[in-house]
């Protein structure tokens, strides 16, 4: 059976202006997506008469091999002025095609006719002359009319020689017609479920995001947000990983993964349709359905792309258009990274198998169009481990570079994948260039946000053996920075992502040390301490200056660095994930950890109403840096609080709309997140948590 398909195959692709199931060739540049734009096989009717014309061998053919079998090979001269050819093609044409227009009849005649093209050959094959212009046909279809002498009646069998003017069987021209009519609605499917994934990875956000405007009572929102938006989905961990590797999403996040999914499952299989007899895939079903899953979850793996590139950007559009968290577009980043890396190798073992099942597989692998698509699809593979949590937690640095090597790996291996198999005749590489646009707007707007700031002076004070306070006189931002220290590593291009601790900073001399119990704090104010507090602490003898204030917890890659300097060059990319609208709040809770006290303290010096505030820190030194005063805190150097008690105790007590405020470690969060869920369940006041931590 796989020899008489092959028979019946091979000369078919031949002759074919061709697609994915058949290989490249160079046509014509195509604008746009098949369907949108880019037509395959149309006119149908003058396609059908030429695929089954060109499978017969032409007085000026010369004979080859092809799959180990000998095949007519017929160049674009031959075809261009064999009488024989043009004669039965103009019959055929006005016999079938009565339907069109002359004057797209000759269209078609002069544009298409004369570039027969060795569709299965790939323009990296040795020994392949491509004729970017072919020949001419030396008669228009007129004129090839004119030449039909008298009632023809021979019909031509398929495969045998056309050595006269011949009419096409009924048989062959349906088989061919209905062949190339299925697959043109395929790949045409492909491409529209490719957009409506891509759209709906945009709007989906965005619609969910604007239900909270909705005129529902506020008492009722924060308890469907406490009760399926907010708990993890199981357990009692959200930030904390499961066997340092896997994070539980929440209630809320787990709809949204679940959604991604089911979508991306039946977008792979919805419309896959098949036409039997079919000339291609002769009484062979199952790889005409195959081929179709294959092109399917292929196009459906580049519409990801974008996507997940989307989700991951700092300048991420739907930041601006929706309430969602850093931490929801790191959940959708992660799974459309999953699902497109899967799509990519189903497509590659579906197309495997085909070949194998084929006998092409030796000669077909050694082409550079599989090589690349073996590249991305490994390199998006390898990009899974590569991001697992116990490497990018222990080794940020070397996480952020093969990041991102592997990414540029995948979409360049895809562009090129697409290119040396079919040119840029399909649009195909249309879904790298979004992928490409949506990088390159991300980079564009980072060198628009470190020019606004332009190049700094950064000024490093060591609070204590984790802790270091970093001051940029003259910058501005508020939320979220991410800071380049060029001159630190030789990786000029790292960024490291901190919360903006104020907007009053020394200024830009060397600082001056003492030691003592009492010190003045680094906003002006003075404050006492035990004598706990750290040893070295900046003294200020001058009025603060407007510019950025961090504090960093410093570990051994570039932040350890900073210890050893005392001024450096700074580029600052500022003004991401600003602080949360508090004011609409009338209580204000926040549990804090550590330096997470970054986060929250400039939101809490605006906050209009009554804040009460929970730190726990480790470093004394980290407590007396920080300005909190008249906020009413609550501190422990070295201990924790009990949360579910001081939660119980702070929301009974609260009046009107009450917000509590997390930051700090894992466990600590997760903790608060599960707590105030619960209680938010049984409150009469609304009751809406707030996470602050930042993850990536």
């Amino acid at each position: 059976m796989i020899l008489s398909f092959r028979k019946l195959l091979i000369p078919i692709l031949a002759a074919m202006h061709t697609q994915v199931c058949i290989a490249d060739e160079v046509g014509e540049t195509g604008h746009g997506l098949i369907g949108y734009g880019i037509t395959m096989y149309q006119p149908l009717c003058a396609y059908s008469c030429r695929v089954v014309l060109s499978g017969s061998a032409l007085n000026c053919s010369t004979m080859g091999i092809e799959g180990g079998l000998p095949m007519p090979q017929t160049s674009p001269e031959c075809f261009a002025t064999d009488d024989a050819f043009l004669t039965s093609m103009a019959l055929c044409l006005q016999s079938r095609c009565t339907d069109l227009p002359a004057w797209k009849i000759e269209k078609y005649w002069h544009k298409t006719e004369a570039s027969i093209r060795n569709s299965h050959r790939r323009l990296d094959e040795p020994g392949v002359h491509v004729v970017a212009k072919p020949p001419v046909p030396k008669w228009t279809y007129q004129q090839a009319l004119a030449q039909v002498q008298g009632n023809v009646t021979s019909t031509l069998a398929y495969g045998e020689p056309l050595n006269r003017t011949s009419l096409v069987a009924d048989f062959q021209y349906q088989l061919q017609y209905d062949t190339m009519e299925m697959f043109e609605r395929m790949e045409t499917h492909h491409e529209k479920y490719g957009l409506v994934l891509i759209a709906l990875g945009a709007i989906v956000p965005i619609a969910s995001s604007w239900l909270r405007f909705l005129p529902l009572p506020k008492l009722f929102k924060a308890k469907i947000s406490a009760a399926i938006i907010d708990p993890p989905l199981f357990g009692n961990r959200h930030q904390a990983p499961y066997f340092s590797m896997f994070i539980m999403p929440t209630r809320g996040q787990a709809m949204l993964i679940a959604y991604v999914v089911v979508l991306n499952f039946v977008l792979s299989g919805v419309d896959i349709q098949s036409s039997q007899p079919n000339a291609w895939w002769w009484d062979n079903q199952l790889q005409e359905v195959l081929t179709s899953v294959a092109n399917r979850t292929g196009v459906l793996s580049f519409a990801n792309v974008p996507l997940l590139i989307l989700y991951a950007g700092r300048n991420n559009f739907l930041y601006w258009l929706t309430d969602w968290t850093q931490s929801t577009f790191m959940v959708m980043h992660r799974w459309t990274a999953y699902l497109c890396t899967l799509q990519a190798i189903m497509h590659s073992i579906i197309w495997l198998r085909i070949y194998v099942v084929l006998g092409w597989h030796d000669s077909e692998s050694k082409l550079a169009y599989w090589v690349w698509g073996i590249i991305a699809t490994l390199a998006m593979s390898l990009l899974l481990p590569a991001s697992a949590i116990p490497f990018r937690a222990k080794m940020y640095e070397m996480f952020f570079f093969w990041h991102i090597v592997l990414a540029v790996f995948s979409v360049v291996g895809c562009y090129l994948h697409i290119i040396y198999r079919f040119n840029h005749q399909w649009g195909y590489e249309i879904w790298m260039y979004i992928a490409i646009a949506v990088w390159g707007f991300d980079r564009v707007a980072r060198l628009g946000r470190m020019a606004r700031n332009g190049w700094r002076q950064a000024v490093v004070t060591v609070i204590d053996d984790e802790y270091v306070q970093v001051d940029i006189e003259g910058a501005k931002g508020h939320g979220h920075a991410y800071l380049y220290f060029p001159t630190l590593t030789w990786r000029i291009w790292e960024s490291h992502p901190f919360s903006i601790m104020g907007t009053r900073v020394r200024s830009a001399d060397p600082p001056r040390s003492s030691s003592g119990s009492s010190t003045e704090k680094s906003l002006g104010s003075t404050s006492k301490l035990s004598s706990t507090t750290a040893a070295d602490v900046v003294i200020i003898h001058e009025p603060p200056h407007v510019g950025l204030s961090f504090l960093i917890r410093t570990f051994d890659g570039a932040t350890g660095m900073l210890r050893d300097k005392t001024r450096l060059p700074v580029l600052v990319e500022a003004d991401y994930l600003p602080y949360p609208d508090l004011t609409k709040y009338q209580t204000l809770i926040c549990i804090v950890g550590g330096v997470a006290i970054t986060a929250v303290a400039p939101a809490l010096r605006a906050y209009p109403g009554h804040a009460k505030v929970y730190w726990s820190c480790r470093s004394p030194g980290l407590v007396e840096i920080v300005d909190l005063d008249r906020i009413d805190t609550d501190i422990l150097v070295g201990e924790r609080f009990k949360l579910r008690n001081v939660l119980e105790e702070e929301i009974a007590k609260a009046k009107g709309d009450t917000a509590v405020v997390v930051g700090g470690p894992a466990a600590m969060t997760d903790e608060v997140r599960c707590v105030v869920s619960e209680l938010a369940r049984k409150a009469t006041i609304p009751v809406t948590l707030i996470d602050e931590t930042y993850y990536w």
